[in-house]
């Protein structure tokens, strides 16, 4: 049975990795999403697999009302504390997104950085069930997930559900279990949603390991 969580993030935040600045296709997805008619305030942002929080942080010094999800408690701590630090509101918890603890309709944009990818098929699967219910009706998300041209994709043990483990080769290497995607199994993915941008990016590095490939999908949907 694959798992749901990779232990190796955990690890990762509790030795000190920290992810202090927000990603850019972040940024560039809240400001071109956001609603025209509403107070920032008034806004509701979630991440799943928030990490350390770095995006939400943006967002809350931004205005808006943001919440994180990581099932690492060592991420959670991080986020928790620099909030307080920085007079800053956000909700974070401790848990899955499988299992989202929070109501109904509640807020208006869903971001996945990577987080989803890090699981397999059938968990992305309950995720992305759990993210529509959570979702308003209008609702936006954006998710990053690896593409199956990555180089990665195949430096590693296959071990179930589309997860590669035990990375090899590539950038991902040592990043622990990873789920790579084709244009299909994203639609499939998202077949309750609304798929407004599709957008494969490769990157082909020249120097110095001229044969790797980083490959993503960024795929924003919408709530109807």
């Amino acid at each position: 049975m694959t798992k749901e969580f990779d232990c190796t993030w955990e690890e990762r935040y509790a030795s000190g990795h920290c992810q202090r600045y927000p990603w850019d296709m972040v940024v560039s997805f809240v400001y071109s999403s956001l609603p025209r008619d509403v107070a920032r305030n008034e806004i509701r942002i979630l991440e799943v697999g928030c990490g350390t929080g770095s995006n939400l942080w943006f967002a809350a010094r931004e205005g808006f009302s943001v919440a994180g999800l990581d099932a690492s408690e060592s991420a959670i701590r991080f986020a928790v504390d620099r909030f307080a630090k920085e007079g800053l509101e956000g909700d974070f918890r401790i848990g899955s997104f499988t299992s989202l603890p929070f109501e109904n309709a509640i807020f208006d944009l869903v971001i996945d950085r990577a987080a989803l990818t890090c699981t397999g098929f059938s968990h992305s699967r309950m995720a992305v069930d759990e993210i529509y219910r959570v979702l308003k009706a209008g609702g936006k998300m954006l998710s990053m997930t690896y593409s199956k041209e990555h180089t990665s994709y195949c430096s590693g043990d296959c071990v179930g559900d589309g997860l590669i483990d035990n990375i090899s080769a590539g950038t991902l290497t040592g990043i622990g279990q990873v789920c790579f995607y084709s244009k299909e199994d994203l639609q499939n993915l998202f077949s309750q949603f609304i798929i407004s941008k599709m957008t494969h990016i490769t990157k082909n590095e020249v120097y110095p390991h001229s044969d790797w490939v980083h490959s993503t999908w960024c795929v924003e949907v919408l709530k109807s």
